[in-house]
């Protein structure tokens, strides 16, 4: 078997291939957006795909073509399906929303610098909602933070793929200086003791959040 294109993943026709360059929290310029036309057109890719992510796939691709594709577009790879952090999402918060409490795109763009790409035993996703709505998901994802008025709430161990899991509440009345260094010792504690493959959803079910808390708190 031929070895996949740089950032590029095999699709179910098993000859062409999807590619996902990086968003950082869903936002994108007209310059990136008139760059994945441009590739788009020039290299007759059929389908481009907004992700659960937030973020735009261009799938279809001829694996010869790959390399070009990603020159024209002059953006980073988005990690979506090795063993590490894939993204952070987040939604508009105090930027833009008139619900938002917290600052999110601010602290997500904080833990997206440090966190997308760094390896795990298995991929995880990290979301932040600048409101308890919860916008982004930080239920269902393996780090989630999400605002209140007395400041932000950490959840962990949440998945939304085949096996669902509601992920637990880690710590409360944080800042954003306090979630960064608590994601980092989560993130540390879940590489030193979690099985290979196994996600932070069945990592905190086996472990238990109180023992989680107990080793991290």
């Amino acid at each position: 078997m031929h070895e996949a294109p740089r950032g590029a993943f095999i699709q179910r026709d098993k000859k062409t291939y999807a590619i996902v360059p990086r968003s950082p929290m869903g936002l994108v310029t007209p310059d990136t957006l008139e760059n994945i036309a441009r590739a788009a057109r020039k290299h007759n890719i059929p389908v481009i795909k907004i992700t659960s992510g937030q973020r735009l796939a261009l799938v279809g691709l001829e694996p010869e073509c790959v390399e070009e594709v990603w020159r024209d577009l002059g953006m980073d790879v988005g990690p979506a399906v090795g063993l590490c952090v894939h993204y952070v999402q987040a939604c508009p918060g105090t930027t833009l929303c008139k619900y938002g409490i917290q600052d999110s795109l601010g602290l997500a763009g904080e833990l997206e610098k440090l966190f997308v790409n760094m390896e795990m035993p298995a991929k995880a996703k990290i979301s932040v909602s600048g409101c308890p709505m919860n916008c982004a998901e930080c239920y269902v994802r393996d780090f989630g933070v999400f605002g209140k008025k007395s400041g932000w709430t950490v959840v962990v161990g949440g998945n939304s793929g085949g096996r669902p899991r509601i992920g637990d509440v880690l710590a409360e009345n944080l800042t954003a200086e306090e979630v960064i260094a608590l994601a980092q010792k989560f993130f540390d504690y879940y590489k030193a003791n979690a099985r290979n493959r196994e996600r932070t959803a069945r990592f905190v079910e086996r472990t238990g959040i109180e023992e989680v808390k107990k080793s991290i708190l």
